[in-house]
Formats: C-alpha cells, structure tokens, sequence
C-alpha cells in the first residue's frame, strides 16, 4: 500500500538508481504517472517528458477502447474487437483525427513549447503511476519504437503478475514494486488515489530537471 504517488515515486526512484543507464530520460503516461515520474526525474537528474497517448473508443461505447493513439505515431487497434464488430481501422477516422488534436492539445498546455527530449541512444524511463491491462503501455511500445532508445525500462509502483509478464518481452527492464495476484484495480494500492489535475501536471513538469540535464550521466 502506497501513500500517494508521491511517496510512490520516491521509492521507485531508490530502484531505479541502482540500475544501469546511460543519459537516461524519464516519460510520464499522464496524468497520474506524472507525480510518480518526478521523484525519478529529480533523483536521476534527467530530463521529464510525456507520452501523450488517448484512448480510441468503439462508436458504440466510447469507455470501450476499440485501440490507442500515440502522439506522432499511427494508431493501433484490438484486432479481435475490430472483427467481431464487423469493423476496420478506417472506419475510426474521424476518431483518430479528433485523438490527434487533443494530443497536441494537451502537449501545447502541459509543456508551453518546451522541446521534446531525443530518445536516440539513450535510456528510456516509462513511468505511470500503474498498470491494469497494459494496454495503454502497447501503444507507449510501439511510440517508442520509432524513437530507437538503446534501452527501454518500465517502471510502475503496482501492477498485476500477468500484465508485468505480458509486457517484460517488450522492454529491457521491468521495475514494478508491488504485483499482488488478487489485483482489484491500481487505485486500491493507495490510501490517496485523488485524481491528478492538469495543474498538477504542469507544476510537476516545472520542478522537473532541464531537458539537458542527465546529459553524458551513465550508471553502472
């Protein structure tokens, strides 16, 4: 049990200093991995950035995520949902356009133009405050895929066995410091699991360390 993402994230930043990396950066799924990502930016002094991804839902029932969108990347979608509705990827045009612009939206306003940090050679820090399905870190995967990181860890205060078992083969490292197997949802792990508001959010990202910093850092 967690006290609140802050307290979260201080732990995993103990873990995460431990491990080997080279100019590391640390990527918040927000809005709530974002306080989670802090402490770990600060303890790292490396760069807070995001992954800014939204959900795809089918016509019918919008909470249902017919696939993922990530900022800069093509959508992906759940095959099997797709065929038994009888549907395909261009049938959620109008979707992945509207997913689109509130992507940009959300980046325009949490980050105020402050340049993306280049994931070319570098460690890669996914941080979300945890993990249910994994289905959003699919689409975090495939992003991060096209940006060629040399090394990719996945770092998550709580999270079921079979979504860390699912998505190991996809990283090179997984941190997850609690992964109880009667898991009920993320929420239930913390005494304040408060939503986190995009005030919050941008407070964060202000505290955080320059894009430079962690520049040349290597921990071995």
């Amino acid at each position: 049990m967690f006290e609140d993402r802050i307290s979260a994230g201080l732990q995993l930043a103990e873990k995460l200093a431990e491990l080997p990396m080279t100019d590391p950066v640390v990527l918040a799924l927000p809005r709530g991995g974002v306080p989670v990502a802090l402490p770990v930016a600060q303890k790292l002094q490396a760069p807070l950035d995001l992954i800014l991804i939204r959900k795809i839902g089918m016509p019918s029932n919008p909470e249902l995520a017919a696939g993922a969108l990530a900022e800069g990347s093509n959508p992906i979608f759940n095959g099997a949902l797709l065929q038994a509705a009888g549907m395909k990827p261009e049938d959620f045009a109008p979707q992945v356009a509207q997913a689109r612009e509130e992507n940009a939206a959300r980046r325009a306003r949490y980050l105020k133009g402050r340049p993306q940090a280049g994931l070319n050679g570098r460690t890669a820090i996914v941080v979300d405050d945890g993990i249910a399905t994994g289905a959003t870190f699919m689409a975090a995967h495939f992003w991060l895929k096209e940006r060629k990181p040399a090394q990719v860890i996945l770092a998550v205060p709580v999270a079921p066995p079979e979504a860390v078992d699912e998505l190991r083969p996809l990283v090179d490292t997984v941190v997850c410091l609690l992964s109880p197997r009667e898991f009920w949802a993320v929420g239930a792990h913390y005494r304040d699991f408060m939503q986190t508001s995009d005030d919050e959010v941008m407070a964060a990202l202000a505290a955080a360390p320059e894009a430079g910093a962690g520049k040349d850092k290597t921990w071995h």
